[in-house]
């Protein structure tokens, strides 16, 4: 199995710690909004490549963290922290934010099929473990103080910029987009802050330096040293994290520790907009998994499916016709498993190796998804074919399955209004068709476009 590993730059043989036990650590959710389609994209290569592994035969010890706290607006070190501001925009406290937007993320894994981690994390649940690894920097001489916090200086550990593989100068540069006067450098990160002297914070700790709570970067340290121990096979992440938020992961842990933390880092490329643009929340982009896909009646594996058809390490674009197509070569997969009848007979040991090893080259899924239509094009007899691509859907995810033909009973109230709609859609008069629609959706129905016809499913 190859994988390109950003900290070598180079596609490697991936050889684990421990045999065949992988220890993975995949950076999980800012919980204090939706997660957006782009997010999604990361956890469903996240997902590929877990998938991959275990189809490989090896045993994963899975890790995610949830960011509840620590993560400012300004992504280093500035700014208000996302969970109080969310708070006092919602009326609710940072806890009750932090405990919704967990769950939704949850669902949206569930929708898209994605394998929960083995363990799931909170900060807020592990200050103790990052208030001692910020004790063994400080005791190491990495630390200092100034007044609104803890900092890590980043001008003492060696080779600071081998993950981003940037000159420094440009690090430097990038930081001072949020500038700080009392820091000793600009690409210096804060390990503690102190809580405002005016205000009480809803999330706050004492601590050997003050009350206050962690910086972003220090969780995913010490939450990944405790749940994996020496198993630090694999970190994972979107490529936004490379230059800050991994980069000081490395830097505070090795400072630490003295030893090599992850072996291999792994980054899955942005989703953006037609055009170009980086989908973002902070952006008029923000797009949810909710709004966009299971609202409109459109199967939120479509998403997933989508997500093969481009390399994890590419930029991917979304747009509504590729949506249509990803659907449309869905349900044309599920209708050929459905065709194949209910006899399974043998996996076809050749297509197995095929489809290995694409997926063995660097997570190769548009070729994977070429070597599934081969398979089903070929001259296998239909029980062999439904063996195999039941074999290969434990690394697609489409729960193929469970397809069946759907018979559903319409209730005559939901019938009419679909007539409605096709007659608002023959006049394009899109505002209505989208009325009934959500009319349709509150009855506890869900209509589906495709070029031929209109499907309506229960919601």
């Amino acid at each position: 199995m190859k994988l390109y590993n950003t900290l070598t730059r180079t596609i490697e043989e991936f050889k684990p710690i421990k045999d065949k036990k992988v220890g993975l650590y995949t950076c999980g959710p800012t919980v204090y909004n939706f997660a957006h389609i782009g997010n999604l994209r990361t956890y469903i290569f996240e997902d590929i490549l877990k998938r991959v592994l275990q189809y490989n035969g090896y045993k994963v010890k899975h890790v995610m963290n949830i960011t509840d706290v620590g993560h400012l607006t300004g992504d280093r070190d500035m700014g208000e922290d996302k969970q109080e501001k969310a708070a006092q925009k919602e009326g609710k406290t940072a806890w009750e934010i932090a405990d919704f937007y967990t769950q939704a993320f949850k669902k949206d894994l569930a929708d898209l099929n994605i394998i929960e981690p083995d363990i799931w994390c909170k900060a807020t649940d592990n200050i103790p473990e990052q208030i001692d690894l910020i004790e063994k920097l400080e005791a190491k001489g990495y630390t200092y103080k100034i007044s609104d916090g803890i900092y890590f200086d980043t001008s003492k550990f060696q080779d600071y910029t081998k993950l981003s593989h940037q000159k420094l100068a440009d690090l430097q540069e990038g930081a001072r987009v949020e500038v700080n006067e009392e820091k000793r450098n600009p690409t210096d990160f804060a390990l503690w802050k102190f809580s405002p002297k005016d205000a009480k914070r809803q999330m706050e700790w004492d601590s050997p330096w003050g009350i206050g709570f962690p910086g972003w970067h220090i969780e995913c340290s010490a939450m990944s040293m405790k749940f994996l121990g020496r198993e630090l096979d694999i970190h994972c992440g979107g490529v936004d994290h490379i230059a800050v938020h991994h980069t000081n992961e490395i830097a505070q842990s090795e400072a630490a520790t003295g030893k090599k933390f992850f072996n291999y880092w792994i980054h899955g490329e942005f989703l953006n907009i037609a055009g170009g643009k980086k989908m973002a929340k902070s952006a008029d982009n923000f797009l949810t998994l909710e709004n966009v896909f299971i609202k409109q009646g459109i199967n939120p594996l479509a998403y997933r499916y989508a997500s093969f058809l481009t390399h994890y390490r590419k930029p991917m674009e979304y747009n509504e016709e590729g949506v249509q197509a990803a659907l449309n070569a869905m349900g044309n997969l599920i209708k050929q498993v459905i065709g194949l009848g209910k006899k399974v007979g043998e996996i076809n040991i050749d297509y197995k190796n095929k489809f290995l090893e694409v997926l063995n080259d660097d997570l190769n899924m548009p070729q994977a998804i070429a070597v599934v239509q081969k398979m089903l094009k070929s001259d296998l007899s239909d029980a062999d074919k439904l063996a195999t691509i039941l074999d290969f859907d434990k690394v697609l995810g489409l729960g193929l399955d469970k397809v069946k033909k759907e018979q559903i009973e319409i209730p005559k109230e939901v019938q009419e209004l679909v007539k409605e709609r096709e007659e608002a859609r023959k006049n394009k008069d899109w505002g209505k068709s989208d009325e009934l629609r959500d009319k349709i959706w509150k009855l506890g129905y869900l209509i589906e476009d495709t070029p031929d016809k209109t499907v309506i499913k229960k919601s």
